[in-house]
């Protein structure tokens, strides 16, 4: 997990140093600075496949232009690499590495193998140096993960303890610090990033129980049976949002309706968050990959606690006319969808407790 996490953040900076030094030659030149992006994310994207989003790579040139004196790299851009090789661009070619054989004895100096990408991502949003540093030694030593660091940030710790404390407060030694939560090197190898920067697939076995992944499953085939112009298109759709990334249980397309439908499943309770946490998911879909032509996108929660079973479409307040005249009579009701639900889960408990 520390190496995939230091060759990550590595090659990221690296990258962003790419397009600030050898691409726009330490220009701010906005106009030519997203042209030269744009056509760097196709190259890339066609030559090693996802990853390389323009919005990703703008992120690689911020992380640059924030940790620019972080590694000490006195040789020419490119230099520093073997089996170099040309990246076309127009007007312009660039060194960029097939083999990062990079001097790793400098450069595993500049970041730390505790901290990830996303860690780094956080970081990049703190202005001030001094507190960027003090959030990142405070990461390190301990242990916070992305969530508890951003939280950090979000409530001002460093300005709070530099207020209460001035700056003797900053030394470890003068305050209680807060510690790390329990952490899972797996967690970061789930992570679709990283999944993408080893070219590994993304299986949804890795975001899903035993129970979850039976009962979505059979909900899929109930789906299919019903005749009524459904057709599957994924599981676990990644949707990803800035630094963000969601996963869609179930994402099938009507062809009677032209719309797609996102299914997510929780075992558990249906509460408020559930239904707002679904209308951003459609919202997402629609930005993201809904083309000219489709209908509104609906969202579907179904609840599967042990005591009942729940389902609700979630439609957004723009689209209830449309969902109400047209879409009802070639959805399943909700009460069919629960009824479904309640099924499988007693048929797919007792098979699991029989196997046990």
């Amino acid at each position: 997990m520390r190496s995939v996490n230091t060759n990550m953040v590595t090659a990221y900076w690296l990258i962003g140093r790419e397009i600030v030094v050898e691409l726009q030659q330490g220009k701010e030149r906005a106009e030519y600075g997203k042209q030269v992006i744009e056509n760097l994310s196709l190259q890339l994207t066609k030559q090693y496949g996802k990853g390389f989003a323009a919005q990703t790579l703008w992120n690689f040139r911020q992380f640059y232009q924030v940790y620019d004196e972080r590694f000490d790299i006195l040789s020419p851009t490119g230099r520093e690499f073997t089996g170099i090789s040309k990246l076309s661009l127009p007007g312009r070619e660039s060194q960029v590495s097939q083999n990062p054989t990079v001097e790793h004895s400098r450069l595993e100096q500049g970041f730390s193998p505790q901290l990830t990408w996303s860690h780094y991502r956080a970081l990049m949003r703190v202005s001030k140096p001094s507190a960027r540093e003090f959030y990142e030694q405070e990461a390190i030593e301990c242990g916070w993960n992305k969530t508890q660091l951003e939280r950090q940030i979000q409530t001002s710790y460093y300005e709070r303890i530099l207020a209460h404390h001035g700056e003797q407060g900053l030394l470890a030694t003068n305050r209680e610090r807060l510690a790390g939560e329990q952490f899972r090197p797996v967690d970061v190898l789930k992570s679709p990033m990283v999944l993408e920067f080893l070219d590994l697939p993304d299986n949804p076995n890795l975001h899903e129980s035993a129970l979850e992944l039976a009962i979505i499953g059979n909900l899929q085939l109930f789906l299919l049976e019903l005749g009524k112009g459904f057709s599957f298109v994924a599981r676990q759709k990644h949707i990803r949002f800035d630094d963000n990334d969601f996963y869609v249980d179930l994402l099938f397309y009507n062809y009677i309706l032209k719309c797609f439908l996102l299914i997510e499943l929780k075992l558990g309770k249906l509460t408020h968050q559930d239904v707002g946490q679904m209308d951003g998911y459609v919202r997402l879909f629609e930005d993201q990959f809904k083309v000219p032509g489709d209908n509104p996108t609906i969202g579907l929660i179904l609840c599967s606690d042990k005591s009942e079973a729940v389902a609700k479409y979630s439609v957004l307040h723009e689209s209830r006319q449309i969902f109400a005249s047209k879409y009802l009579k070639f959805l399943p009701t909700e009460e069919e969808l629960r009824l479904e639900i309640e099924k499988e889960r007693r048929l797919i408990e007792a098979n699991l407790a029989d196997r046990k």
